[in-house]
């Protein structure tokens, strides 16, 4: 593996944004070309399942887009995944992009390895950034985060706020990028109070079951956690979790978001009230670290890892019942401490 390069400590806000822009162009259907055109327009992103509007992770990208096209006054795409697309339609996605001139262009999600992987070196011009998978090329940059060590301060408080010693976790798919997300949920639940138990489910095997997509699953899962008296739900599933929030809300119990802090999301408003924190990770800061590198003409490439010590992932505390919780703002602060000190090892399976 290549060295890694330095990572550049850049946040941006992952407050409300607006959902109204409609996503841009399609896919160009000569895109096995690898010529690309001269002179570079700007940022592109293409969106992992769910897409733009999920309150969640691919908005969290898309609020990252438009911090880029307001600092540097470019020009950008955003651009949605098909229904059932195969690899292919994702190579020929990203190469349609970077044959327009777009970068960098962004595979957001994991799902974009592959195609990546085939693309990447027919471009040599153009940079590509991929979030949450590791694809080595000269010109990629991969975007990773430690989510289990923002899943961990979630544990944290799920164990301080639970009055019936059990909390739930919600997991989109069963794959090993949830898999931190529970890991690090699970710990720090048990260091805080190991009386409390977790109940634990993954809504389908693949991404193409709809785990990601689908906020009827969530809602079902959800409930069947708070029937077992979990007072506290922990979703890790994209479009999916709007479907755990809601049913938590209905219940009058906790939820936790993920990715985006989903007490501030407009579409989630009706539910606030019952979203004690989210598990915060910084996709649009990393978007916008990657779209700035570019324009500095020092583009980043290899592993860049956001983390806690850069403030890449977090816990959001916009909600100011937190602070009524005995105890919970303390811990959670003495944990984040730990974690960044290396007192603390999460794990992430």
């Amino acid at each position: 593996m290549r060295r890694t390069s330095k990572l550049a400590r850049i946040a941006v806000g992952v407050a409300s944004i607006a959902l109204a822009a409609t996503a841009c162009g399609g896919t160009s259907s000569d895109s096995d070309s690898s010529s690309e055109t001269s002179g570079d327009l700007g940022l592109a992103i293409a969106y992992d399942i769910g897409g733009k509007g999920d309150q969640s992770f691919n908005d969290a990208a898309y609020a990252g887009l438009q911090k880029a096209q307001k600092e540097f006054g470019y020009k950008t795409a955003d651009i949605e995944p098909t229904e059932g697309e195969t690899d292919a339609d994702k190579e020929q996605r990203l190469a349609s992009l970077a044959k327009q001139g777009y970068n960098p262009v962004i595979g957001v999600g994991f799902a974009y390895g592959p195609a990546m992987e085939a693309v990447a070196s027919k471009y040599p011009n153009t940079t590509f950034g991929i979030v949450d998978s590791v694809v080595e090329g000269d010109n990629v940059a991969s975007l990773v985060f430690a989510e289990e060590q923002a899943s961990y301060l979630a544990g944290v408080a799920a164990a301080k706020a639970t009055k019936t010693n059990t909390v739930g976790f919600v997991g989109g798919v069963d794959i090993p990028l949830i898999h931190k997300f529970e890991a690090g949920y699970k710990q720090g639940v048990a260091d805080t109070n190991p009386k409390v138990k977790v109940v634990s489910q993954y809504l389908t095997q693949t991404a193409e079951e709809g785990g990601f997509s689908s906020p009827d699953k969530g809602k079902a899962a959800a409930e069947g956690q708070i029937e077992k008296k979990a007072d506290v739900v922990y979703q890790a599933a994209g479009l999916s979790g709007q479907g755990v929030i809601e049913a938590a809300a209905k219940a009058k119990v906790w939820a936790i978001g993920v990715d985006s802090d989903q007490y501030q999301q407009e579409a989630l408003s009706a539910y606030k009230d019952y979203i004690l924190t989210s598990a915060l990770k910084d996709v649009g800061g990393a978007v916008f670290a990657l779209a700035e590198s570019v324009h500095d003409d020092k583009p980043l490439t290899g592993v860049q890892t956001f983390d806690l010590k850069v403030d890449g992932v977090g816990l959001a505390e916009s909600n100011p019942k937190m602070a009524e919780i005995p105890g919970l703002t303390d811990a959670v602060a003495k944990a984040k401490e730990g974690i960044i000190a290396g007192d603390i090892k999460v794990k992430t399976e």
